[in-house]
């Protein structure tokens, strides 16, 4: 326990650094952008007087190193700024658009976690046989499929030809968790497949190298069902490989969602980016990137956790 506890420990220490750096680099690249904050909250039509008294009033005159010391304090105080007027937080409009991104992303790992192991666990079963050799054909092409063309397949045939479901929008869960289910099925699925495909080949490999252990033929040959050996050590050993990647394919989700909300309508964080940059909204841009940035961290963090758990020679202090 208390092998992880410092480990766990050790994790967090490093985010600091890490955390730092994001919004650094966030705040630098937003410094570059072309677009004047003066110009975007007063109008083209701002004097040159108006536009230095605004710059001196939010301290955009001041060195590069104290601005960001500044954004930093307005950051730790949950600050990040206002949007194009109507002037409206940024927290608050990222606060309206995080949860159905949140919901999104953790439906596309579920459906990715179904496919991977609907697929590669049969084929490790089945390895150099047609089973085996089927299901290597649909993982590759599902990861060659991109999920921007997949929406629009799935939209085509699940929603137009055969509207089962809806072509887009979105319902909350408090009103019918039903209709939040239909609204986001087909993204998530889209999300999911080549998540899931590539998945499934790792779930594969481990599954074929714990199989070809000796652990697994003593116990099969001591009379225990194969299914129990499988099911109860086989998968659970062969799982850590895959929840280490799942957390890198976390953020490809993240980033997909920006073109698949837009897709189908769906009022997320990848429609406030799309907004953002539409509106030369740089307050919004950047609060919504570094969100999602900071999000991808936070993610990684609980993965590398819960792979802490689950691999026992990292417990065992190895």
């Amino acid at each position: 326990m208390l092998t992880v506890l410092s480990l766990v420990t050790r994790r967090l220490l490093t985010l600091i650094p890490l955390v730092l750096g994001i919004t650094l680099f966030v705040f630098v690249i937003m410094q570059f952008s072309p677009i004047d904050p003066a110009l975007s909250v007063l109008g083209d039509q701002a004097t040159p007087a108006q536009v230095e008294a605004f710059k001196a009033a939010n301290g955009l005159n001041d060195p590069l190193p104290l601005r960001y010391l500044h954004f930093l304090g307005d950051l730790a105080r949950g600050d990040l700024g206002m949007t194009f007027p109507p002037s409206v937080p940024v927290a608050e409009k990222i606060a309206t658009a995080l949860p159905l991104t949140i919901q999104l992303a953790a439906l596309g790992v579920v459906g990715s976690l179904v496919i991977a192991l609907a697929l590669g666990i049969p084929a490790a079963l089945y390895r150099d046989r047609w089973p085996d050799h089927v299901i290597r054909f649909v993982s590759m092409a599902g990861i060659a499929t991109p999920s921007f063309w997949l929406a629009l397949l799935l939209i085509q045939e699940l929603a137009v030809r055969r509207p089962i479901f809806p072509t887009g929008g979105y319902v909350n869960p408090t009103d019918s968790v039903a209709l939040w289910l239909q609204s986001l099925a087909l993204p998530a699925l889209a999300l999911a497949v080549p998540v899931g495909c590539s998945l499934a080949r790792i779930v594969r490999t481990s599954m074929v190298e714990e199989l070809d252990k000796d652990y697994v033929r003593t116990a099969i040959g001591a009379g225990l069902p194969p299914r129990v050996v499988i099911g109860r050590n086989v998968l659970r050993n062969a799982l850590v490989n895959p929840l280490t990647v799942l957390g890198l394919r976390i953020g490809y989700l993240i980033g997909g969602t920006v073109v698949i909300e837009a897709i189908f309508s769906l009022p997320g964080m990848g429609t406030q980016i799309m907004s953002a940059v539409q509106q030369n909204d740089t307050a919004l841009a950047q609060g919504t990137v570094l969100t999602i940035a900071l999000g991808f961290v936070f993610v990684n963090l609980v993965v590398d956790i819960l792979y802490l758990f689950a691999n026992p020679r990292l417990r065992g202090g190895h």
